[in-house]
């Protein structure tokens, strides 16, 4: 009998996702969106996925990169000798939530802005899903609940630092993209997420009455000098075809109404699509804001720290994730698209395997699911996170048979 819940074009070989789990998952979504913890700070979140894992009679649960889980799951169906990760990531970011959810955060001023309860909550499905069904597949799924995308030290660079990769053939991961309709799904190959630096700039000079700024060197205007200055280095400098975003995220200095500021600090990011324009990049902040400080008879402490790289998706497994979209989601729903400005840590498992970083839409009007990540009134439509597990449980099942090459 045909599943009435599954879009007609969807293939028949389309895994068949147990309704149980589909509604623990959303459970376990509410749950850690009322409980957000942030990056490398998730203890409560690791302890919970770990009693969620158990639940599902799921064992050999392993600690990593600190408040991270990772699990195995071996399947004993058709021969195979590959294995496969999926990256869920799980911290939450420092934002006050203004949703109006049920299930709004009740830890004041952190907020799962970022949709990482959501990439748990599939994950768990996942793990759920496959150990029900093992002999349904050969190979080995290794789920990786990562804490530390938002925030250094970065989770991701840690899963490769301690060798959670060095065994596995490939990886996966997929992020909720509230641009995207609900429930398609957008991938496609090459550079998919920007490389992310960050950088702290410290302006100095000397204070002075309001009534006599000549007396002093105002730092305030100084710095204020160097934001707009920087934006001439994505604007004049750089190809609009290449990518590159400067953004000054934050500014503090002076404390009077009657005093010129005698010292100011500002911090922001450089995303960047290329190695050569994140050098080129890291160079011309330096050499502007030297130059701007100097002209004003200022001083100007530089820090720039290098960050996650850009993900790369590899050819053959942005094929394999149309390929399992299309067999479980209908081909209508799956869609190419280009990478996006973002960054994710993601990109430290792709410069190490063969990588695939997909997107699953969560855009829906009537849900409220409209706001941009990061967002203090950010949502995600619930009904969307179906359409993700069963991409990824089909996306991985077909690498460990050898049918990523959708043509096979």
């Amino acid at each position: 009998m045909s599943n009435p819940d599954r879009p007609s074009s969807a293939s028949d070989t389309a895994p068949d996702i147990d309704a149980g789990i589909l509604d623990r998952m959303i459970e376990i979504r509410r749950h850690l969106h009322r409980h957000p913890e942030l990056s490398n700070r998730e203890a409560g979140t690791q302890r919970y996925l770990r009693e969620m894992l158990v639940e599902q009679g799921i064992a050999d649960i392993r600690d990593v990169a600190g408040y991270g889980l990772a699990v195995d799951i071996v399947g004993t169906g058709r021969p195979s000798n590959r294995k496969v990760a999926i990256r869920a990531d799980i911290d939450a970011l420092p934002i006050e939530e203004e949703s109006g959810v049920d299930f709004a955060s009740e830890n004041p001023g952190v907020m799962h802005a970022c949709g990482h309860d959501a990439h748990a909550a599939m994950g768990l499905a996942v793990a759920a899903h496959l150990n029900r069904s093992r002999d349904s597949f050969g190979g080995t799924v290794r789920l990786i609940f990562q804490p530390a995308e938002e925030d250094e030290p970065s989770g991701g660079k840690r899963v490769v630092e301690e060798g959670l990769l060095d065994d596995v053939d490939a990886a996966i991961c997929v992020h909720v993209d509230p641009y995207t309709p609900s429930g398609k799904v957008a991938v496609g190959s090459g550079p998919y997420t920007l490389a992310c630096d960050t950088f702290d700039v410290l302006v100095t000079g000397s204070a002075a009455h309001a009534a006599k700024p000549y007396e002093g060197i105002d730092a305030l205007a100084i710095a204020c000098s160097m934001v707009g200055e920087l934006q001439k280095i994505v604007s004049r400098e750089t190809d609009p075809y290449d990518p590159l975003v400067i953004s000054v995220t934050a500014i503090d200095g002076g404390n009077a109404y009657n005093v010129t500021a005698g010292k100011v600090a500002f911090k922001g990011t450089i995303r960047s699509g290329s190695d050569a324009t994140r050098e080129r990049a890291w160079r011309r902040l330096r050499e502007m804001l030297e130059g701007i400080a100097a002209s004003h008879g200022a001083s100007v402490k530089i820090d720039i720290h290098r960050g996650e790289p850009g993900v790369i998706n590899d050819t053959g497994m942005a094929a394999l994730i149309m390929a399992g979209a299309r067999a479980s989601i209908g081909v209508e729903n799956a869609l190419n698209v280009p990478g996006w400005s973002i960054a994710d840590d993601f990109g430290y498992y792709s410069e190490k395997r063969p990588s695939v970083y997909f997107r699953l839409g969560i855009r829906n009007e009537e849900a409220g699911s409209v706001y941009p990540l990061h967002h203090a009134r950010f949502r995600v439509d619930e009904a969307a996170l179906k359409s993700g597990v069963l991409t990824l449980v089909s996306a991985a099942t077909m690498y460990l048979a050898g049918q990523e090459d959708p043509g096979a």
